[in-house]
C-alpha cells in the first residue's frame, strides 16, 4: 500500500479514486439506470441515459490512467472528472428551478457540485518533494 500511494502520490490517488466512483456510477447508470429521471430532463434531450452512463465511464478510465502520470500532467483526468458533472448539475438545477419539474433538483445540485470541490482542490495541489533515491520520474 506505500508503494502504491508513492507511486500516485496525492494527485494521483484523487484521480484513482474518483475515476473509479465516477466509471461505477456510469456502469450502475447503465445497467440499471435510476427510476426517477425528471431532474435529468435536459440532459436527456441532449443523449440518451446510456450515452451518458459511457461518458460517466469514460470520464472515469480518464482519470484512472491520469493518475499515473506525473504530477502537472495529470490535469486532463481532473478535468474529465468535472466537465462530466457539470451538465448533470445543471441539469438538475433546471429540474428545480425553473421548471419545477423536480423538486429534490436543489438537492441533487448541492451534491454534485460539494462532490466536485476536492477534485478542483486536488487539481491545484503540488505533490510535495520526493525523498532521496526515489525512482519515480
Amino acid at each position: 500500500m506505500t508503494r502504491l500511494r508513492r507511486m500516485l502520490g496525492r494527485r494521483g490517488t484523487i484521480l484513482l479514486a474518483y475515476g473509479t466512483v465516477w466509471a461505477l456510477y456510469g456502469y450502475g447508470q447503465l445497467t440499471i439506470p435510476q427510476p426517477d429521471q425528471r431532474g435529468l430532463t435536459l440532459v436527456l434531450h441532449l443523449w440518451p441515459l446510456s450515452t451518458w452512463a459511457w461518458l460517466w465511464i469514460t470520464a472515469g478510465t480518464i482519470a484512472i490512467a491520469a493518475a499515473w502520470m506525473p504530477p502537472r500532467r495529470d490535469w486532463w483526468g481532473f478535468l474529465a472528472l468535472v466537465v462530466i458533472v457539470i451538465p448533470w448539475t445543471l441539469s438538475y438545477l433546471a429540474s428545480w428551478w425553473p421548471l419545477g419539474i423536480f423538486p429534490r433538483g436543489w438537492v441533487a445540485t448541492a451534491v454534485w457540485t460539494v462532490i466536485s470541490v476536492p477534485v478542483i482542490v486536488a487539481a491545484g495541489w503540488p505533490e510535495p518533494p520526493r525523498p532521496k533515491g526515489d525512482p519515480r520520474p
